[in-house]
């Protein structure tokens, strides 16, 4: 026996007629069947007789399956099934389809022999399936004798033109019916200000179990309370959307996260709304209306701290900042975000979660930090699990399984390709025992005030190059300045080394370079490395350069299958190693192992994870390749708000302004 020819379906069907019957107002106008189940207490008809069954399976030339078989016994047809099929067919009146409406027809008539095998299927589902729905609201039941499962169950088809989307598939008759009572739950729970309340025994159960679910999920265990919440979501319970989003939020869903019912209320909004409005800004390009549309209901107070959340959010100044030793830890996670140490800010806000205080019954974890650009790229569907299996709100519970660390601790990982295949050549300098805000006073130029270049406010990587663009007024042949991301390079703030990173260089021209190892290491060591051996056109090249107190020690570069180099190169970076058999292809091979062995000798490292996804500080250093010789030429292009000066050919010599040398 089948659980479909197993189920209570007159428990069921009583229990679904008296539901519907309570939740209909005295006053309200109905059809006489309507009033008359509601006075009987009953949705149904009279049971089908077996030989009736019998009868219409012989009409049908088919043995109607197995759920549905067992429902005619107890009703044969069906009143009210959901909310848009108001008589659903017994016996007499299910029939085949056979392309009544047309729709077979329209669904075919863009078909070819590209179109997928499905799209076929569902075109002829109008010819073959057996219709169930007699009167409806534009909507179509279809039973598909053809998707049959081991038990013999036919699916079932529902389609509205109204919907806009393919026809739903429910597994079988029994899951249709279940659905669409579920379906009339769901719009009867809408109406909050009508009369008579609705409450019933399947509305109490549900409200326990999201309860349930609610402490279940403070104590780590998500995965149980995810599906409850789900089930009671499709219920239409008022708290459990809610509850639902913020799971799936940290899971890292945002398609119909909104966080319903909870991020309009007061309590819940200081935490919520920076996440909707973040999901927002990403994808709304300046249009608002959607927001507005996802917190009607909010009042005028409620409206303007998500407009302004929205503008801190688009101009990455919001920052997240709640009370007690959570907020503490949210600061120190801040400040080592900010550095680039991605893994170790984590830990530092895992460490500290379980004193972490939800701001009401119905906020089940942090969530505002997903808004701020220091914190919110941290959040991968495996942390999010992380933080989710930790128990917090003073709920007992074991300790989560730690979610890998994102950052591999080496050079190394340069050598790998990465998404898109963009990075094919990058330049970094590590210099040690000085602090990430040191560099601009080792790497750039002196501002115009006379004092050393500040670091911009942390941006990623692309976002910086695009806002330097915007602000430069100048541009020259022979100027290589580089806009870098700076940071620590290696786990923790004792590591020793920071480093400015380029991951989009101009061209190397090794006649004109000049490695700036020597001013950055001033009474201290710096290593520059400039590899371009996956840059395409051009020959590959790798240059590596390491100075103590601002004297250069030993450098090589290795180009065209050609190494030069300078001083005495330790042996575990002696090019020649490396360099070897670079005709069949190997330099990507070279590349890995350099950056390998420059990771051993130095016990640096550089954060893929924050360089690649995260923001952090950028400056721009001063020029890479050295001024022009005597007779050189070049190229400056000025720009001016108004007018526009022409571009400006020069050659370098004592003939020329002081400014054009």
């Amino acid at each position: 026996m089948t659980d479909s020819t197993a189920f209570d379906w007159r428990s069921f069907l009583l229990k679904w007629s008296g539901e519907w019957a309570d939740s209909l107002p005295d006053s309200e106008t109905r059809s006489a069947d309507d009033e008359a189940a509601r006075q009987a207490r009953w949705l149904g008809l009279p049971p089908a007789s077996a030989d009736r069954i019998a009868a219409a399976e012989e009409r049908l030339g088919r043995q109607l399956p197995p759920s549905y078989r067992e429902f005619l016994k107890v009703s044969d047809g069906w009143r009210n099934a959901g909310a848009f099929v108001w008589l659903l067919a017994g016996t007499e009146e299910a029939h085949w389809h056979n392309n009544e409406s047309g729709l077979a027809d329209i669904c075919s008539e863009h078909l070819d022999e590209d179109s997928r095998p499905e799209d076929w299927r569902e075109a002829d589902l109008w010819r073959r399936g057996l219709q169930l729905d007699v009167e409806s609201d534009i909507t179509h039941v279809l039973m598909d004798p053809e998707d049959v499962d081991e038990d013999g169950e036919w699916a079932v088809y529902t389609w509205a033109s109204w919907r806009a989307e393919p026809p739903e598939r429910h597994a079988n008759f029994l899951a249709f019916m279940r659905d669409m009572h579920r379906e009339f739950h769901s719009l009867a729970a809408r109406e909050t200000d009508a009369e008579p309340v609705f409450a019933n025994d399947t509305t109490r159960e549900l409200d326990t179990r999201v309860e349930e679910a609610r402490l279940a999920a403070l104590r780590g265990g998500w995965e149980q309370a995810e599906q409850t919440l789900d089930e009671a979501k499709g219920y239409g319970r008022p708290r459990a959307a809610g509850l639902r989003d913020q799971i799936r939020r940290l899971l890292g869903e945002t398609y119909m996260v909104y966080f319903e019912g909870l991020v309009t209320d007061p309590r819940y909004a200081p935490e919520l709304l920076p996440a909707l409005v973040a999901e927002h800004a990403q994808h709304s390009y300046r249009d608002d209306s959607t927001l507005k549309f996802h917190l009607r209901g909010a009042d005028d107070d409620l409206m303007s701290l998500a407009f302004a959340t929205l503008d801190q959010v688009r101009d990455g100044t919001y920052r997240y900042a709640p009370a007690g030793p959570f907020g503490e830890a949210v600061d120190r996670a801040r400040e080592l975000a900010r550095w680039g140490d991605s893994d170790e800010a984590w830990r530092t806000l895992m460490r500290a979660l379980p004193l972490w205080e939800p701001l009401g019954p119905d906020h089940l974890a942090p969530l505002a930090w997903v808004a701020d650009p220091l914190l919110g790229h941290l959040l991968t569907p495996e942390r999010g699990r992380e933080l989710l299996s930790t128990p917090r709100a003073g709920q007992p519970g074991g300790p989560p399984v730690p979610a890998p660390d994102l950052d591999p601790g080496n050079l190394a990982w340069l050598a790998e390709p990465d998404r898109g295949n963009n990075r094919t050549s990058y330049r970094f300098v590590l210099v040690e025992g000085v602090s990430p805000e040191e560099l601009p006073g080792r790497l750039a130029d002196e501002g115009e005030d006379g004092h050393d270049t500040v670091l911009n406010a942390p941006m990623t990587l692309w976002d910086a190059r695009h806002a330097s663009m915007g602000h430069q007024r100048e541009f020259s042949s022979y100027d290589d300045k580089a806009l870098v991301a700076v940071g620590r390079a290696g786990a923790g703030a004792g590591a020793g080394w920071s480093f400015a990173f380029d991951d989009h260089p101009a061209p190397f021209n090794r006649p004109r370079f000049v490695s700036p190892a020597a001013t950055a290491g001033a009474g201290t060591r710096a290593v520059v490395v400039w590899s371009g051996l996956r840059a395409g056109p051009g020959e590959p090249f790798f240059h590596l350069s390491v100075a103590q107190d601002g004297a250069e020690q030993y450098a090589f570069t290795y180009e065209g299958g050609e190494i030069r180099r300078s001083g005495e190169i330790p042996a575990a970076l002696e090019p020649d190693q490396f360099f070897r058999d670079t005709e069949d292809g190997s330099d990507a091979e070279a590349e890995r192992r350099l950056l390998e062995a420059v990771t051993r000798e130095f016990g640096a490292s550089l954060p893929r994870h924050a360089l690649t996804a995260g923001r952090l500080h950028t400056f721009t250093t001063r020029s890479w390749t050295r001024p022009p010789a005597h007779g050189e030429t070049y190229m400056t292009l000025r720009l001016d708000p108004a007018p526009v000066h022409p571009t400006t050919v020069g050659r370098s010599g004592a003939d020329e302004p002081e400014s054009r040398r």
